[in-house]
């Protein structure tokens, strides 16, 4: 991905409501699951980690990423953002590399 997609991705980030949130159990199946669902519905996602959790914003947005097949966007304080394609309707048009 590029800076230009990423930037373009954050930008549409912004107005987006958290809808994912980890907690002091960290990433267990259910947060997986939850975030793997809500990819598939709405392709960009924002998340929080809660302060009661021993992870960093980062390190669960790559963690997430990866049991996902998602692309880390952004990671700033506690929160972080999630790109996923749809597998076959994609709604959210990248800019051209």
């Amino acid at each position: 991905m590029t800076g230009k997609q990423r930037a373009y991705l954050r930008g549409l980030a912004n107005s987006l409501d958290t809808i994912l949130f980890v907690g002091k159990g960290g990433l267990t199946e259910n947060v997986i699951k939850q975030a793997e669902e809500a990819l598939t519905a709405r392709e960009l996602i924002k998340g929080r980690v809660l302060e009661a959790s021993m992870l960093t914003a980062a390190e669960a947005c790559q963690a997430i990423a990866e049991a996902t097949g998602a692309e880390g966007v952004q990671s700033i304080g506690s929160r972080f953002v999630l790109y996923r394609p749809h597998p076959t309707e994609p709604k959210i048009r990248l800019p051209k590399a």
